[in-house]
């Protein structure tokens, strides 16, 4: 009944109740996805099928990628080089990629579809040889199928790619006497699409300026480029003028001359564009929103290239924190909310560099706000491989530390670490410093645990600036205790010897240790502590002998009192006979400690 009103009642909204409802294959594990957060705590989820290979360290995240792509590249490697052996097939639908790909060749007499053939399998030399015997046994090849070749030579240079599953053995190609340009100088009848492939591939592989002398053939021929050939001239641009003016009169020339002959830019076009203004300085940023707003009277949607390149004009690496910072906060009400999806190779490029100008201009709002756009759909595929992550979450990590207070900063870090982020030593000692600035020194021994398992006990610098804050200044009794422990194990692991990286003892990490030893009133430890200053070849200093001799008056111990001037005396320390005075005067010492003193007295003079 209530359908019936609706569709009867005159609106102009009329609702249509379809037949049947068509579902995609993966439409329920997309249901179920979408009801599934993603878990802090876990490892990433390229290792959820094996929790044994689950890494702690970044080092460890690269090798077990590495070695579980090696696995699949050599199961590749037997299924396609023995195909024979793997005609079965259990998948229900059929899943291509896991039947053996057809790599071998199977025409063998000299014919186009033997060129085909090869062609369709890249295999760039036999097509070459293949194209050239044909030639020489007087069969002429047609204008497409010669095309197909160039496209081939031009993308991949003179050289075989690498398969799959094996690695890449290829050489860099050779632009001069390339067979591209030799199999071009030979077709009898060459069109816009043979043009098109030599000078996209001459632009690809660094041959700029012939790819404008090409061009110009082009012209010469009464033909007219189109919008490849156009979008590889315009990169290429910047490369073959020096000035910025030049350069930029070159890129107008290009597009009046798309205009001229009638080819619509795309959206690669004006990322171009854009590019090339990356390299014009001041020019660039007084043309780049002219080339914004044609793109948007086209009605070309922008890219993350297209935003990317923008912050590039505007942003360079040595003035980020100096002007345009409106710049940033414009882009990203613009993207706010919106999902993109892959349309330029550098789109990838946006979040790091979003980032980086986040952390120059120290605008922990705009990382906010571009953090936020990761989460929009399915942005964070575009965040890149896993190095490009990994720098990423370092400048977004290292700016959380610099502004945020530390409860926020201990936030961010059970969110991101592991799962999503393995931070580098200096990752770790921005933690170190955001603790010390909100006074949560506190946290220091349970960071330790962390800074282990991350596999960055081994850093000297790390190591000895921890133990230097925990040695700065006394805590409350339980505090100072478990900095003791922390001490303890880290002078574990100095005294390991079987360690690939072994550390070795300086004096602040001596002295450090001691002085946490001492604070937590572990005077024996830290008499044993002392004693590997000799063993080191290194020197105590005087606030530590101090601190020592302070302790051993707490504990009226008139024996130690006078080993640690005796100890002093060994290092030839100036603070000496201001030890040996205090010693004299504030404890009670035996006859025979006292003429210890002053033997030790007298040499020291004598030596003096």
């Amino acid at each position: 009944a209530v359908i019936s009103s609706i569709l009867f009642s005159g609106s102009a909204e009329e609702i249509v109740i379809p037949r049947k409802k068509t579902w995609y294959g993966i439409a329920v594990l997309q249901a179920l996805a979408s009801t599934v957060n993603r878990d802090p705590t876990a490892s990433h989820y390229v290792f959820q099928d094996d929790s044994y290979l689950t890494p702690r360290t970044s080092a460890e995240f690269k090798l077990y990628s590495l070695a579980q792509e090696s696995g699949r590249t050599a199961a590749k490697y037997f299924i396609n080089t023995y195909p024979k052996y793997f005609q079965k097939d259990f998948a229900n639908p059929h899943i291509p990629c896991l039947m053996p790909e057809t790599l071998e060749l199977q025409v063998n007499e000299v014919s186009e579809a033997a060129l085909i053939e090869r062609i369709q399998l890249r295999k760039v030399k036999a097509a070459v040889d293949m194209y050239d015997q044909l030639l020489q046994a007087g069969t002429p090849v047609s204008l497409d199928l010669t095309n197909d070749l160039l496209d081939l030579i031009s993308l991949y240079g003179d050289c075989d790619p690498a398969r799959g599953d094996a690695p890449d053995k290829s050489l860099k190609p050779n632009r001069e006497n390339n067979n591209a340009e030799r199999i071009f100088n030979m077709m009898p009848e060459r069109n816009r699409r043979s043009y098109g492939a030599l000078i996209r591939g001459m632009v690809k592989h660094g041959a700029y300026s012939k790819a404008f002398n090409t061009y110009t053939d082009l012209l010469n021929n009464r033909l007219t480029g189109d919008v490849h050939i156009f979008n590889a001239l315009i990169s290429a641009a910047p490369e073959v003028r020096e000035k910025y003016v030049e350069k930029w009169d070159l890129i107008v020339d290009l597009l009046k001359q798309m205009a001229e002959q009638k080819v619509k830019p795309t959206l690669l076009t004006f990322n171009a564009v854009l590019k090339a203004l990356r390299r014009c300085g001041s020019l660039g940023r007084t043309q780049a929103f002219p080339v914004i707003n044609e793109m948007k009277a086209l009605g070309i949607a922008p890219s993350l290239a297209t935003y990317d390149h923008v912050l590039g004009i505007f942003y360079k690496a040595a003035t980020s924190a100096q002007g345009h910072t409106e710049i940033l906060q414009d882009v990203l009400s613009e993207i706010s909310g919106k999902s993109f999806t892959a349309q330029d190779p550098d789109d990838v490029e946006f979040f790091k560099d979003a980032m980086r100008i986040c952390l120059a201009t120290k605008d922990i709002e705009q990382a906010y706000r571009v953090h936020s756009l990761l989460g929009v759909g399915e942005n964070w595929k575009l965040l890149g491989d896993s190095y490009y992550q990994s720098i990423y979450y370092g400048r977004f990590f290292n700016l959380l530390c610099m502004m945020e207070h530390i409860d926020v900063v201990l936030k961010w870090y059970k969110e991101l670490i592991p799962s999503l982020y393995y931070p580098n030593s200096q990752g770790m000692r921005d933690l170190l410093q955001a603790l010390d600035t909100d006074n949560r020194l506190d946290l220091i021994p349970q960071i330790w645990k962390d800074i282990k398992r991350m596999g960055h006990d081994n850093k000297t610098e790390l190591v000895e600036e921890m133990l230097s804050l925990m040695a700065r200044e006394n805590q409350i009794p339980e505090v100072q205790q478990s900095f003791a422990d922390c001490a303890l194990d880290v002078k574990a692991l100095y005294t390991q010897t079987d360690r690939r990286v072994p550390l070795s003892w300086s004096a602040g990490s001596l002295s450090s240790i001691t002085s946490i030893l001492l604070a937590a009133e572990r005077t024996q430890q830290a008499w044993e502590m002392l004693k590997l200053f000799k063993l080191a070849n290194r020197v105590p200093s005087e606030s530590l002998m101090n601190q020592f001799l302070e302790s051993v008056k707490a504990s009226n111990n008139a024996q130690q009192a006078v080993e640690l001037v005796q100890i002093s005396a060994s290092f030839c320390l100036s603070i000496t006979p201001n030890l040996m005075e205090r010693v004299q005067q504030e404890f009670d010492l035996t006859e025979e400690q006292r003429n210890t003193l002053s033997d030790l007295e007298s040499s020291t003079a004598m030596s003096d």
